[in-house]
């Protein structure tokens, strides 16, 4: 059943929140400002507006579904064959959660390049842009694979770890409804601390990826590049930060609260 209710999470989520998630994208791909960005979406018309959406739907619960199942799944195993602290476990289980989505790196991958206005010639679909990698390697679809690990185990600990104590700290629930926008609150705080936390990570992660063939540079040489392009100064590499602030506490609250409240009814 988590297993379950994260990939109904996941799917309510993108449906909400994917058109604020295209205006993110273009800042972190081309450091515009938001005004700038939801331009450059009007320009693209109301037919592009869910362009690229097949892969976050079939990445992000596909991604959600394994890190709620594969937490509880790997802290039971872990509980039963260790006899480290619980804290430890917990902590080593969102790791490994974090790392085995991974595996879903090609569906992120095809969605920055649909996202991408200048590749909108060269792909019309989905399947299309699997195809056209294809040509290049298996290696290609694993293009900023490094970003997404040093996002995803860290991300999945901190998250997990602190999801509990942030609600307790919240005035008690006694109703239904308060559960519920407890769970969305805490999972929105949560969300948005670690969007602005791995924010730079995401947009080293995004232009790796928007990259078709040729040398495959390392994290640091990428950013180290982003950050000379963006003047040498911190705001402009942050730049939509500020929208994917809101959109994770919009994103994250949705995906906590719909997870919690699924399970309560399975």
């Amino acid at each position: 059943k988590h297993y379950l209710c994260g990939y109904c999470a996941a799917f309510t989520n993108i449906a909400v929140t994917f058109p604020i998630q295209k205006v993110l994208f273009r800042q972190q791909l081309y450091g515009l400002k938001t005004k700038d960005a939801v331009h450059q979406l009007q320009k693209d018309g109301i037919r592009n507006l869910y362009r690229g959406i097949l892969p976050p739907l079939m990445q992000k619960t596909t991604t959600l579904a394994l890190m709620f199942g594969l937490y509880e799944d790997f802290s039971s195993l872990l509980h039963s064959h260790t006899s480290a602290p619980e804290l430890l476990t917990r902590s080593m289980a969102a790791v490994l959660a974090g790392t085995t989505e991974a595996v879903l790196t090609p569906f992120e991958r095809v969605q920055t390049l649909l996202q991408d206005y200048k590749h909108h010639d060269k792909f019309t679909n989905t399947y299309q842009a699997f195809k056209v990698l294809k040509v290049y390697g298996m290696r290609e679809y694993y293009r900023g694979l490094v970003p997404i690990l040093l996002r995803n185990g860290p991300s999945n600990a901190l998250f997990f770890g602190l999801r509990g104590p942030i609600k307790q700290c919240l005035p008690e629930a006694t109703s239904y409804s308060t559960h519920l926008v407890n769970d969305f609150i805490c999972g929105g705080l949560l969300g948005a601390m670690l969007g602005f936390l791995f924010f730079p990570v995401n947009v080293v992660k995004t232009r790796m990826q928007a990259q078709i063939g040729g040398e495959f540079q390392s994290f640091s040489k990428v950013f180290v590049k982003i950050w000379l392009e963006r003047d040498r100064k911190l705001n402009h590499l942050f730049r939509g930060a500020h929208l994917n602030y809101h959109r994770s506490v919009l994103s994250w609250g949705i995906i906590n609260a719909t997870y919690e409240f699924l399970l309560k009814l399975l």
